[in-house]
């Protein structure tokens, strides 16, 4: 009966920081009316006056969700509210502060963002990965130099998922006009973008 080869197992991590050059934005316009066609009629003036900003160059709107519903006091109809709820990508971070203040100016409900990424976090990544086997193969040197050994080939290697999110900024929309957001510091914050896994070594020598 043949002896099974013995092996290190360690895990090991990379990380690497990018400044963003995407953000997403959500904003959100409500209105009340004495029936759904008044309430969404009224709605549809709100969100006009968002349109300078959503047709900015540099922005993408990748998604609007209308809500209409009729609301009660009691058990009593009060009339209706409707909502629109707007996904946007601002692939120009440069442009980003005019659509702030454009978005604010045009009273929505509720803006939320920016959250920060990477457009493409392809070569990021791949530096974090690279980073991460190192970290384990170095752990596993340690680990075969201790024990008087010499490391051998990778047997298995596998990834942890990603974890942690951008931070984001969320505000109430309560100016009047196209207010300054200058002061709020918006400017594209650094992404980390992190690789983790656990590799699997012959040991050698021992």
């Amino acid at each position: 009966m043949t002896e099974s080869a013995a092996e290190i197992v360690t895990e090991g991590s990379g990380w690497v920081e990018h400044t963003a050059d995407r953000a997403e934005l959500s904003v959100v316009f409500d209105a009340r009316g004495r029936s759904r066609s008044a309430a969404v009629e009224e709605l549809g003036r709100r969100v006009v006056a968002a349109e300078k900003a959503l047709g900015l160059s540099g922005l993408t709107v990748c998604g609007r969700r209308v809500s209409v519903h009729t609301e009660y006091k009691g058990s009593k109809p009060a009339g209706c509210r409707a909502s629109e709820a707007i996904q946007v990508r601002v692939d120009d971070p440069g442009v980003l502060e005019e659509a702030l203040s454009l978005l604010v100016g045009a009273e929505p409900a509720a803006l939320t963002g920016p959250s920060w990424s990477l457009a493409d976090p392809g070569a990021v990544r791949e530096e974090a990965q690279r980073r991460a086997v190192a970290d384990a193969r170095r752990r596993a040197e340690g680990y075969a130099a201790a024990l008087g050994g010499s490391l051998g080939r990778l047997v298995r290697l596998s990834e942890a998922p990603e974890q942690g999110a951008a931070p984001m900024l969320a505000m109430r929309a309560r100016a009047e006009g196209s207010p300054d957001v200058s002061e709020l510091g918006l400017e594209p914050e650094p992404v980390r973008v992190t690789a983790r896994c656990t590799t699997t070594w012959t040991l050698i020598g021992w």
